[in-house]
């Protein structure tokens, strides 16, 4: 059975290849919005951990998650503030936690 821990990772360097694609114009916001769908349908199958507390990982995910999926394409794309705050997580996603925690990149669960 999948727990929240081992989906999280899994999706969260996805989300970051999806994320960094679509900010260096690598593929279209389809392509991101249908990868969040697909993770939406895939949690939904999660039952175990669900009552854990929040890794530093799992806020960043759901962040970005909720990041992408709120704005409109638009301002994904030209809005720099936005972009920077999506790189650093992006950055925080794909470094295995090295990359210090962005702190105002809380998301929570859906």
């Amino acid at each position: 059975m999948p727990t929240v821990e081992k989906f999280v990772d899994r999706k969260a360097k996805q989300l970051a290849f999806y994320v960094n694609a679509y900010l260096d114009h690598q593929i279209t916001y389809a392509e991101v919005d249908l990868f969040f769908w697909d993770t939406m349908e895939e949690w939904t199958q999660i039952e175990q951990g669900k009552q854990l507390p929040y890794s530093k990982n799992e806020k960043v995910f759901w962040h970005l998650m909720h990041q992408v999926h709120f704005w409109p394409q638009h301002s994904l794309q030209h809005d720099t503030y936005l972009r920077e705050e999506l790189a650093t997580c992006v950055y925080f996603l794909q470094g295995t936690r090295q990359y210090p925690f962005p702190i105002d990149c809380i998301g929570i669960r859906p």
